[in-house]
């Protein structure tokens, strides 16, 4: 955290109207006066509420999944996002009045940014008065949500002299640390979106809203090799949408990533996870205990695969919601084994749930699935897939609706 009492350092000046989002403009005088030099009464005005300060924010997201993050800022902040120009992994919103704090409730963006731009050739010039003061008060707007004690930059020239000064001008300002390799509070510093040919584009200063960024979840205390991508199961589980009726259930649970993340969207009528390796199972339990959401979940060690061989119990009530993360290359399995582990998928979910159900299956097995589908064909209806680019992998989130 900053050190106690440390305010923005008295050479940085506060930006003018013309320099910070939000700023009001000057009120009119009260009088003007004419040429016999006496003062002419203004004619009476209504007093309006002085307008919230608006906030940009900038919400990267995972390629595929921007239509998903838009649902959803919608539905958690009540604003339009529009698209970031130049970029393909990016939406930007104007938050009222002091909202920044929401962003940390949405579950599909992998990181949230305040957005600062400046009309300067150069980032030397952001060492100005003005310039520093809207970075300074957009770390300030951060600190305010989440804690941090030191900052990096990321920048094309992070090394150089001139972001040597501004890291000590920060680090002063604010009473951070400046640690160009790990630091917490990440400060990206990049050209800005260029408009036409002659006028310089300027720079944009982006802050990151909190020491993490929102896809870095705090119940995963276990990890577990191939587990799910969180931002990407949060997205399965928008897909599918939430009921407070549903009876869910995760075949091949692994490290329960689905489970935690369909359970923290909303109530279920109750959830199951089954998976045959203990270690995941073990996963499972941490990650569930992490998220408080031990009680609400049975987890069974049996086939996945086999419904015939499960346990009497919760594990055998028909489900209206299944979630599955089959195995895919190296890590389980082999790519030998997946034309029958997807074909088993759809049949053991079949058979397991209720009339009515969804399912939604994350496969990087992209030919095999389709395949499975289209041989499926009398037991479950496809939505197309949604195609998701993810640390240089690109799997497809498949939702579809139980046939009959």
């Amino acid at each position: 955290m900053p050190q106690q009492g440390r305010r923005p350092h008295a050479s940085a000046g506060r930006a003018g109207s013309s320099g910070r989002a939000g700023s009001s403009d000057r009120a009119p005088s009260s009088g003007r006066a004419g040429s016999s030099g006496r003062r002419r009464p203004a004619p009476a005005r209504v007093a309006s509420p002085p307008s919230p300060r608006r906030t940009r924010v900038e919400l990267t997201f995972l390629g595929g999944l921007g239509d998903v993050l838009a649902d959803e800022v919608r539905e958690v902040l009540a604003v339009d996002p529009r698209p970031v120009p130049g970029r393909d992994d990016a939406l930007v919103v104007d938050l009222p009045g002091d909202r920044l704090a929401q962003v940390r409730r949405l579950r599909t963006a992998v990181a949230a940014f305040v957005v600062l731009h400046h009309d300067v050739p150069r980032p030397k010039s952001l060492l100005s008065g003005e310039h520093l003061q809207r970075i300074v008060d957009a770390a300030y707007a951060s600190l305010r949500v989440a804690g941090s004690s030191t900052f990096r930059f990321e920048a094309a020239g992070a090394d150089s002299a001139v972001f040597a000064r501004l890291g000590d001008e920060l680090a002063r300002a604010t009473g951070l640390k400046h640690d160009a390799t790990d630091g917490e509070l990440v400060v990206k510093v990049r050209r800005g979106a260029r408009r036409d040919e002659r006028t310089d584009p300027g720079w944009d200063v982006l802050v990151r809203v909190g020491p993490r960024p929102l896809s870095a979840r705090p119940w995963r205390v276990a990890d577990f090799p191939g587990a799910a991508n969180a931002t990407i199961a949060a997205a399965m589980v928008r897909l599918a949408g939430v009921r407070d009726e549903d009876r869910v259930l995760n075949l091949m649970c692994g490290s329960g990533t689905l489970l935690v993340e369909r359970l923290l969207a909303g109530g279920a009528a109750g959830a199951v996870g089954i998976d045959l390796d203990e270690h995941a199972l073990a996963a499972s339990r941490e990650n569930l205990e992490a998220a408080g959401l031990t009680r609400q979940v049975t987890l069974v060690r049996a086939d996945a695969l086999d419904p015939s061989v499960w346990p009497t119990g919760p594990a055998t009530e028909p489900a209206d919601l299944v979630l599955a993360d089959p195995p895919w290359g190296t890590l389980h399995g082999s790519h030998a084994d997946a034309r029958a582990v997807h074909a088993g998928l759809l049949r053991a979910a079949h058979a397991a749930s209720a009339p009515g159900a969804r399912l939604v299956v994350l496969t990087h097995e992209v030919k095999v699935m389709e395949a499975a589908v289209r041989e499926a064909a009398a037991l479950w209806r496809a939505h197309p897939p949604v195609r998701v680019y993810a640390k240089g992998h690109h799997p497809r989130i498949w939702l579809l609706d139980r046939a009959n």
